[in-house]
């Protein structure tokens, strides 16, 4: 988990380019240190032209200008997080922080700084240092125009870049892959994990003992391969009483532990490595986390200050992507077994009625006065509705179309916008109510 936040993370890539350009300008020198000028043909005009004095002034002006160019491209980058912050939600921000574009434009320019300085250092007139002679790196010069070049290529599609990424459409569907992405992971299609259908076994009926968090912080992770190790190792069961998302303080309970007396110590420890807590939420594994993003966007953009039901309906049609295909995957079973098939972990996920509560618990309060939001969530439903062969999850779908019918007569909407909702439920809701299933 920590390399994995180390290759997120912003100064990843501009620090992993500045290592390279590190190397091009000391290769570079030292190739031409030992071997000399080398004869290039037609090419020889294009390579050596340029003396002492030029190749300085060459240098000087790429690292100036290009160090100057870096500075106004993130101060614009610095102006678009706030008012991506303050329109569509500050959880967001993590998004463009992540945005490997932005990091590569920042790579591309420090690296040509540094590689530039490297460079100019190398340079030398007749006599200046100990009486040597010229030298000149003509190859490591024309490798620094190169980048100067590849620099303004840099500089327009960074311009094009960052006017995208401000998009709603751009921002609604980058976290409607994470949503995807950490469905795709925690549901897999092909049941991997087993599922509920199976037997659940039971655990032990005595008392356990309480693995409490040595810190504050979020559930960035739980990694159940090391659980099952490390409950295996020292015969014990374990029960999670946290998952991804969980705010823990010092003290609270992440586990309950079943093992011999003598094996509870190392035993906690090996759980508290296998859960992550971080100062933030992340997608990771945090299905929830990932909805909540989508559902923020489309209620700040229901605020007075805003009036924005387009962009809400945007962020619904999105998160029913999700949706659809949370409730279409087998409910993975949470018992995670050794390879003897004797329970080692019980890990309680989350279930699919938990995100959908959470959308229209969101929808009941915020959209009561945006018709469009309101229809686009009734499309939402039959969507979601669609895609699952649970009757059950169907059945809690129309209950919930009916709370939200309810929320909505109790505001006194006119008659012909309670009429017109009330139309565009009831299809809906006799497809949920149909024992037939999903199509």
């Amino acid at each position: 988990m920590t390399l994995q936040r180390i290759r997120e993370s912003f100064w990843f890539v501009p620090a992993a380019l500045c290592v390279l350009g590190v190397l091009l300008a000391e290769g570079l020198v030292i190739l031409e240190e030992e071997v000399g000028r080398l004869s290039l043909g037609p090419l020889d005009a294009l390579v050596y032209r340029v003396g002492p004095s030029g190749s300085r002034d060459l240098l000087g002006a790429i690292a100036g200008s290009v160090l100057t160019v870096a500075a106004t491209s993130f101060s614009i980058t610095i102006a678009v997080l706030t008012l991506a912050s303050s329109t569509y939600g500050p959880r967001l921000v993590r998004n463009f922080m992540a945005d490997r574009g932005n990091q590569l434009v920042l790579g591309v320019y420090v690296a040509t700084f540094v590689y530039s300085l490297l460079v100019l250092r190398s340079v030398r007139a007749e006599g200046e240092v100990d009486q040597a002679e010229a030298f000149v790196p003509h190859f490591a010069v024309t490798v620094a125009l190169v980048l100067a070049l590849l620099s303004i290529a840099v500089l327009v599609y960074f311009i094009h870049h960052v006017s995208d990424s401000v998009q709603v459409w751009t921002l609604a569907r980058r976290t409607r892959d994470d949503l995807l992405d950490v469905v795709n992971q925690l549901f897999p299609e092909d049941g991997s994990e087993g599922t509920q259908s199976k037997p659940v076994t039971e655990l032990p009926s005595s008392d356990g003992v309480a693995v409490r968090a040595d810190r504050c912080g979020y559930v960035a992770a739980v990694r159940d391969s090391q659980l099952v190790t490390a409950a295996t190792t020292h015969d014990a069961v374990l029960l999670l009483r946290v998952r991804p998302g969980d705010f823990c303080v010092q003290g609270t309970t992440l586990a309950t532990v079943w093992s011999a007396p003598a094996e509870h110590e190392p035993l906690a420890g090996r759980v508290l490595s296998a859960v992550t807590l971080a100062e933030e939420r992340t997608t990771d594994q945090d299905v929830m986390f990932a909805v909540q993003q989508l559902v923020e966007m489309a209620v700040r953009a229901l605020s007075p200050s805003t009036n924005d039901p387009f962009t809400a309906v945007n962020a619904l049609d999105q998160v029913s992507v999700g949706l659809c295909a949370l409730v279409s995957r087998p409910l993975p079973s949470p018992d995670r077994r050794d390879e003897a098939g004797v329970l080692r972990v019980r890990n309680p996920g989350v279930a699919p009625t938990e995100a959908l509560d959470f959308v229209f618990d969101a929808i009941r309060v915020y959209a009561l006065e945006h018709p469009l939001v309101l229809q686009a969530t009734v499309k939402m439903s039959a969507r979601v509705g669609g895609r699952t062969p649970d009757v059950a999850l169907r059945e809690h779908l129309a209950g919930q179309l009916d709370l939200l019918l309810a929320a909505f007569e109790r505001t006194s909407p006119p008659a012909h916008e309670m009429a017109r909702l009330q139309a565009r439920v009831a299809p809906v809701r006799r497809d949920l109510q149909a024992s037939d299933g999903a199509g």
